[in-house]
Parts: structure tokens; sequence; C-alpha cells
């Protein structure tokens, strides 16, 4: 459900309280000082920094916050050290869960990311266990208000895109990680604007969920999750039921 769930996830977030907005910006804060320690503060040769910039401010972060995480990352100004880690686990049903963090304290989001999903019916997994039924992908989620599918697909196709799923009030826009950058660049360039951009983990195996209660847990789960600061994304195999919690 990785596509539609990224959807709707996205128009929740649109309505989100500012607590909600502080998680983002802090997620687009880290991403920002992570891109320019690794590559340099010129947008211009960082084109992992130039995606970041990008999606900073289409989320309308001030532009003295991105400049502030640009120069912590280049050294200009002090700051914490960050370090990406990836949990894997599972949770009610069978489910797997990848769970992407960016932290100054391993030990603290190892902890809450275990305790989280044991409370709400999950468990981690050792490394490698859950991996092998995701891929490691460029997604690109556009409103489909925004430009038909055959002028997407002109411009999407041309710079790497390597699927286009047309889900009625979205697209999902699928390329391998090493064009990630070519196509963020050739849909800016073309001044398509995405909802979310990300290099995402997409299941090639779907775990089937048939029953209310366990898709209630396993969606819960994913929302505890996603709201401990240190997390940045969480991607799950599950494949939801058609129509399953439509009433609720």
């Amino acid at each position: 459900m990785s596509g539609h769930s990224k959807w709707a996830t996205i128009k929740r977030a649109k309505g989100a309280a500012d607590a909600k907005r502080g998680k983002l910006f802090s997620v687009l804060s880290k991403d920002l000082t992570l891109a320019a320690r690794d590559g340099g503060g010129d947008a211009d040769f960082n084109p992992r920094l130039r995606t970041c910039i990008q999606k900073a401010k289409q989320a309308n972060m001030p532009a003295d916050n991105i400049d502030r995480a640009i120069k912590k990352g280049t050294g200009e100004l002090p700051g914490v050290t960050y370090e990406e880690i990836v949990y894997e686990g599972y949770a009610a049903g069978g489910v797997g869960l990848i769970v992407e963090v960016t932290t100054d304290n391993k030990n603290r989001s190892a902890s809450e990311v275990r305790s989280t999903m044991s409370k709400h019916g999950g468990n981690l997994a050792g490394v490698g266990a859950v991996a092998f039924q995701f891929e490691r992908k460029g997604q690109f989620i556009i409103d489909a208000k925004q430009i038909d599918e055959e002028a997407l697909m002109e411009v999407a196709l041309e710079a790497g895109a390597e699927d286009i799923k047309n889900q009625e009030d979205h697209y999902e826009v699928i390329c391998p990680m090493a064009d990630y950058d070519s196509l963020s660049q050739a849909l800016s360039d073309k001044e398509i604007e995405t909802e979310s951009s990300d290099l995402a983990y997409l299941p090639n195996i779907l775990v089937p969920v048939e029953d209310k209660d366990t898709a209630r847990k396993v969606l819960q789960l994913i929302e505890k999750l996603d709201d401990l600061e240190d997390v940045k994304a969480v991607h799950d195999n599950m494949d939801l039921t058609e129509g399953l919690l439509d009433e609720e």
C-alpha cells in the first residue's frame, strides 16, 4: 500500500497541528545538515542538498532555518553529530516494517523504537530479517491536478523513471536510486511540484490484511513510530483489503 498510504499520510499531515509541523521541520533540518556534511554546502554541486532545500521550501520552512541547518553540516556553526540508522521489525499480522531514524543518540532511538513496537503489538527483528521484502527506490508523489499523465510521462521517463502509477487523484513516480537526483531536477526544471520525494523502501512482497482489528493495530503502530522525534520515515508492506476501513 506504499503509494496510496504515502498519499494519505501527506493529506493528513497538511491539516496537522503545530507539533506535527515542528516534527517535519526537525526531519528536514537533519536532512539538510547531513546533506551539507557529506557533499558540501553549495547546492549547485550537491544534488542531495539541492533536493533537501527544495523539500524544505515546499514545507514553508523559514529560510533562516534552512541556512542554519546547512551551516551546521559544513561546520560553520556548531551542531550535533547525526547518524542514519535503519531498524527492521514486524507489526501485527506479520506485516514487515522498515523504520528510518536520524539521531544523535542511537541508544535512545533504539530504546524508543523497541518500546513503541512492544506496546503496540510489534517487535524488532534482526538485520536482514525484513529488508529483503523491500527495494530501495526513488519515489515521487505528485498531485494529479498539476499535470496530465502524458506530459508527466514525457518528462519523467526521459529523466530515468521506471514506472509511473496513475492513482486517480495522484501519480506515483518510481525510479532507481541512481536516477533520483536527475529526476528530481527534471521535475523542478519543469516546475512540477512534488507532494513528497524520497529515497524510500518500497515493498516487493506484500502481506495481505483482511481483518479490521489487525489493520488498526498496524496503522496505530506506524503512527506511534512516526511520532517519535528521531524517526524520519516508516515503511510497511501491508496489503490492506480495499474498503476495509472506509467507514471509519
